[in-house]
């Protein structure tokens, strides 16, 4: 399995494809298994890179592995982009990927060429959105004290229902579960959307990424996303938006974005 060492930790990473890059960003918990039918479609619009972010399934944990913060993720994605020599690239991050999107194009503009956000997770730009995200991380926290290996489970069943967490096959729920403890580290670490002190960004900090983004929701998923994208379309510069069907694991390479990256791979037009 192909791994690339950034920053001390050595990460799973698989690439397909030719042309402009395409970095996928996954969310928490998840992993680039979940990746894997988009990145096919994907490398046929461009050179897609998805990686397991680190202490997710096939990626080495820091040590020691209490906490995981913002700054790693973004960190490594921007790492990730230089070592494959692949940026600048456009970024489609899905939920907490989303979140580690928007602070990659704001730290690092000239690893982005342009922006999918699927459902991102900025709550605190929207005040129902984090009382939501409070209280999922006060009970992850309470559920947990016993059972920390149940982290992963809570927030599959708190974002995207029972029926879709009993639905999941054996397999699945295994790596899911084997993601608890990475859940736990990004709960206890710093700037991430279940974390104590999630990223605030302010209008004036968001109008500075000008960068071609798509807004991506779904229209079952929880009201707090709904209510992050209606915020975020309102405070990026460059914005399209668009409502899609189902819940909130959003295709990464629903037509949608696949048009968005076909029309955005060309010589860069927003600078």
């Amino acid at each position: 399995m192909p791994h690339v060492t950034v920053n001390g930790v050595d990460l799973y990473y698989e690439e397909s494809g030719q042309g402009t890059p395409i970095l996928g960003v996954h969310g928490t918990p998840s992993s680039a298994v979940m990746w894997a039918d988009a990145a096919t479609e994907l490398a046929r619009h461009g050179r897609c890179i998805i990686y397991d972010r680190r202490g997710f399934h096939r990626s080495a944990p820091p040590r020691p592995f209490a906490t995981l913060d913002l700054v790693d993720h973004v960190d490594d994605a921007a790492a990730v982009l230089a070592a494959l020599r692949a940026g600048p690239a456009i970024v489609i991050g899905r939920s907490t990927g989303g979140l580690i999107a928007i602070e990659l194009s704001r730290r690092f503009p000239d690893k982005v060429k342009a922006l999918v956000l699927l459902e991102p997770a900025l709550f605190t730009i929207a005040p129902d959105a984090d009382a939501w995200a409070r209280g999922l991380r006060r009970r992850v926290l309470e559920r947990t004290d016993a059972q920390p290996g149940l982290a992963a489970e809570i927030v599959i069943r708190e974002a995207l229902g029972d029926a879709t967490w009993e639905s999941l096959p054996a397999g699945l729920k295994q790596m899911f579960a084997d993601t608890s403890h990475a859940v736990l580290a990004e709960i206890n670490g710093h700037g991430l959307d279940l974390s104590d002190d999630a990223l605030e960004l302010n209008e004036e900090q968001l109008a500075g990424i000008r960068r071609p983004t798509l807004i991506v929701s779904a229209e079952d998923s929880p009201e707090a996303c709904r209510s992050v994208n209606a915020r975020l379309s309102g405070a990026l510069p460059l914005t399209h938006t668009v409502l899609v069907p189902g819940g909130h694991l959003i295709n990464p390479a629903h037509p949608a974005v696949v048009d968005f990256i076909d029309r955005n791979a060309g010589p860069d037009s927003w600078a």
